[in-house]
């Protein structure tokens, strides 16, 4: 499982992609048992708060599924994308997992990012017995509330995330804390894991300022941060993250507290937009650095071509358009890990999801590859959640520069739960 990542390992994996792209499609699939498409259906938030992480976590869903069909598919079949808009909603989200399984037929659902629609979706997919794998970073699959057909193996979650970087925060930013977050799901992980993790560093955390994910403005909330505030903990989402930042910087006028966020608050806004100047200096959590870092491997210059993003995480048709990079990842890796879960398993159908549940959980390393073009990481079984770096940036002269990387040891916690034990 040990791959050395080298540019002539990431050249021989695209020569044979596209020596299979070549082929004619008869010769690509004539392996298969059936010429039936693989049907992966993707909930994904075209619209509501989360539009903006679903419009990238299609196009990279797409870059995928078009290398992994190039290559010849899944045991020989095609994969075909079924995408659905849950509009970033619970109740939308487990009517569109029903639609997969009794409407589309469905061999997986996948794709889903917002925390709240995860727990709202979850219970469905597993009464209907449909492989449910997220994309999401929320601890909610790894502390148990959830059920053995719901996985993330393909992006770290913010437990993991929060601990790995709680060291780097006490000892180059300050002790004394303030955190601002999302009032739902995703910022409770956060609200939860920071104050452990932060004491555990000697720190403290002062106050914690929950804000409802659908707010347009937010200069009400900022007399609420303690004055002797050290650093600042920031993690925001939705359609109003611009604002969020430049009423941030507006409040503190460039002298208040060290500001440390998560990237979410800035997904698919340019770093240099106008009034984000404050920034400077500022430093970042990102699950995969937007901008082309100088050490670069191979396999991530291959994949940010294949999703078509430039060097600063902008579409390479429209400058303007910022992707989602810090999480989008998440789906291409994901679509590997079923690729690799369905041969394993042998799958033919959907009598073998349970083989296909129990393939995935027999997974461990994760070597950085062409499939894992984040970097390499650790799957745990019995929690199904998977574990990898974590990248710290610092904004200087308006570009994301990387400052640190954790180690995977650094990510991990002790087990909540073994899903391995219960019934599939």
């Amino acid at each position: 499982m040990n791959m050395k990542t080298t540019r002539r390992g990431a050249l021989t994996t695209l020569a044979g992609a596209a020596s299979a792209a070549s082929l004619p499609l008869w010769a690509r699939y004539a392996q298969a048992q059936t010429s039936e498409p693989i049907r992966i259906g993707f909930q994904q938030h075209s619209t509501g708060i989360g539009a903006a992480y679903g419009r990238w976590y299609g196009r990279t869903t797409q870059a995928a599924v078009k290398l992994i069909n190039d290559e010849g598919g899944i045991n020989g079949r095609p994969v075909e994308i079924i995408a659905e808009d849950d509009g970033t909603d619970p109740k939308r989200g487990a009517e569109v997992v029903e639609k997969f399984a009794n409407q589309h037929g469905c061999d997986v659902g996948f794709g889903t990012l917002f925390s709240h629609v995860v727990v709202g979706s979850a219970p469905r997919a597993g009464e209907l017995k449909l492989p449910y794998f997220v994309v999401s970073e929320g601890t909610h699959v790894s502390s148990g509330m959830l059920n053995r057909y719901t996985l993330q193996p393909g992006i770290t979650d913010v437990r993991s995330q929060v601990i790995a970087m709680a060291p780097f925060i006490t000892e180059n930013l300050g002790k004394k804390v303030t955190m601002i977050f999302p009032d739902y799901g995703f910022g409770y992980d956060h609200r939860d894991a920071l104050g452990p993790a932060i004491e555990a560093q000697g720190g403290k955390v002062l106050a914690k300022i929950a804000i409802p994910p659908s707010e347009t403005s937010f200069t009400k909330y900022f007399p609420k941060i303690p004055r002797d505030t050290e650093v600042l903990y920031h993690v925001m989402v939705g359609p109003a993250v611009l604002t969020f930042v430049k009423e941030l910087g507006e409040f503190f006028g460039g002298r208040g507290p060290q500001l440390f966020g998560f990237i979410d608050s800035l997904e698919a806004v340019a770093i240099d937009s106008s009034g984000l100047d404050f920034l400077e200096g500022s430093h970042f959590w990102e699950g995969m650095c937007r901008h082309q870092q100088p050490d670069e491997s191979p396999y991530e210059t291959a994949y940010r071509a294949a999703v078509g993003v430039d060097a600063r995480g902008a579409s390479l048709s429209d400058p303007a358009d910022v992707s989602t990079y810090g999480h989008m990842f998440g789906c291409w890796e994901t679509l590997h890990i079923i690729k690799a879960g369905m041969e394993a398993a042998g799958y033919r159908g959907h009598a073998d999801r349970p083989a296909l549940i129990e393939a995935v959980e027999a997974m461990t390393d994760m070597p950085e590859s062409l499939a894992h073009p984040q970097g390499t990481k650790r799957f745990n079984g019995k929690t199904h959640q998977v574990f990898g770096h974590q990248f710290i940036t610092r904004v200087q002269n308006g570009t994301l520069k990387r400052v640190h990387t954790t180690a995977i040891d650094e990510s991990v916690y002790p087990d909540m739960v073994d899903y391995t034990t219960q019934p599939l």
